[in-house]
């Protein structure tokens, strides 16, 4: 491909995610898929731009006063200092390029915005979260978001039920990846972004089962169930089953775990990511109700709620332009309905957590004040008595009731966690 055609397809992905739900990543491995004569050079450059264009939407925006895909491909350019001549010669319309610019494009490109940009183009966050974000960051929410903007690790979490996170980091780097333990969980590996990432899942420490991937942040969630042998778990929003997985895990494979979803094409993913894993205890059950439910029987029940996944706009920046208000309300409704139904399984003396992978308070600390407040049954175990409890060591500074994690403060994925008691 030219550079002018990578470009163009780069303006025609970011079109494309504009009017589908799909995940960017996918959609990107589809338009390849079917897309042959482009090499693994051509797939990298427009990944790149496309991610770029994601990622600085709102100061691209406003940079070219529109922030269509080409508004932001062209904004992409100058970012990196392109002159107007070089940005035409691309632009020129042959071969396989883009068409050629037209006035309102050259004037824009011709004259930056005066004055300095908003908080949320600064920020790069849609303008209407900015009270919500202000609630769960305050001062710190420029720095917040500046961190959240920023390229995510990949984090992989060691299976104890085959392997030692020791003897995997040096398995690792006998493969030349740049493998480092996570600081807060200890069954965690640290992988930096784009080193020897291709490998991974092609690795025979993977297809055997001996490392999952997940963020840390996700990891300390499963620690701080406070899960034990032998134990009864209900994992109410399981997803694929990664909590799952990592509670068997915890719990040493003895037990008993249930997973459910109402995607049941998700957790489908979680009987041969079991059988990989060498974990028996868990169970996925297609529908609610029956004996194996029981009323009020688990002794923890994790509630890892579908949320805004603000969390990980870090991994996902197109989600964040995809909120709107109307999602946010039918997701605080649903997670809403979700803590309830967990507590109702929560035996006496046992514990419900709630959790989610998002940043925002209306989605966090409002659903769980709000549940309080209508089962008085149900007391918070502060996360960082609970911490110590588990054997995680030095908390973050400012873990206290909740664990809150975000990029800026653990260099993790965003995320919140609640741990309630039920009275006895």
């Amino acid at each position: 491909m030219t550079p002018a055609a990578r470009l163009q397809a780069a303006v025609e992905i970011l079109a494309a995610l504009g009017a589908t739900a799909q995940p960017a990543d996918a959609y990107l491995r589809d338009w390849f898929r079917v897309r042959r004569y482009a090499g693994s050079k051509d797939r990298a450059a427009v990944a790149e731009r496309v991610y770029d264009g994601l990622r600085h939407r709102a100061s691209f925006g406003w940079r070219m006063h529109g922030s269509a895909a080409r508004s932001l491909v062209l904004a992409s350019l100058i970012a990196e200092h392109q002159t107007e001549s070089a940005i035409a010669q691309l632009f020129s319309g042959e071969g396989y390029g883009p068409a050629p610019l037209t006035d309102d494009e050259r004037r824009a490109i011709a004259s930056s915005p005066s004055g300095e940009a908003p908080l949320h183009v600064r920020g790069e966050y849609p303008e209407w979260l900015g009270a919500e974000l202000e609630r769960a960051f305050g001062p710190d929410l420029l720095a917040e978001m500046q961190a959240m903007n920023a390229r995510a690790s990949i984090d992989l979490r060691v299976n104890t039920l085959r392997a030692e996170r020791d003897t995997m980091l040096v398995g690792l780097r006998s493969l030349d990846v740049k493998a480092e333990r996570t600081p807060y969980s200890p069954t965690g590996i640290r992988v930096a972004s784009a080193e020897g990432l291709g490998l991974l899942q092609h690795t025979q420490f993977f297809q055997t089962g001996a490392f999952e991937f997940q963020d840390e942040a996700s990891q300390l969630a499963a620690y701080l169930c406070g899960a034990k042998p032998g134990n009864s778990a209900l994992d109410l929003a399981a997803g694929a089953g990664g909590k799952a997985l990592a509670l068997a895990a915890i719990m040493g494979n003895r037990g008993d775990i249930l997973a459910f979803d109402n995607d049941a094409k998700r957790l489908k993913q979680l009987g041969p990511r079991a059988r990989r894993a060498g974990a028996t205890i868990i169970r996925a059950a297609s529908k609610k109700g029956g004996p194996e439910w029981g009323n009020g029987k688990f002794d923890v029940v994790l509630v890892d709620a579908p949320c805004s996944g603000s969390g990980t706009w870090r991994r996902n920046p197109e989600l964040k332009w995809r909120l709107t208000p109307a999602r946010l309300k039918d997701l605080t409704e649903l997670q809403a309905w979700l803590i309830d139904d967990g507590a109702r399984h929560t035996r006496q003396g046992g514990r419900l957590i709630y959790a989610t992978c998002s940043l925002l308070p209306c989605e966090n600390e409002d659903i769980v004040d709000s549940f309080l407040n209508r089962n008085r049954q149900f007391r918070i175990a502060a996360a960082a008595d609970v911490w110590q409890q588990v054997g995680l060591g030095a908390a973050p500074a400012d873990t206290g009731a909740y664990f809150r994690a975000s990029p800026r403060r653990t260099a993790t994925d965003g995320f919140f966690a609640c741990i309630m008691k039920r009275l006895e």
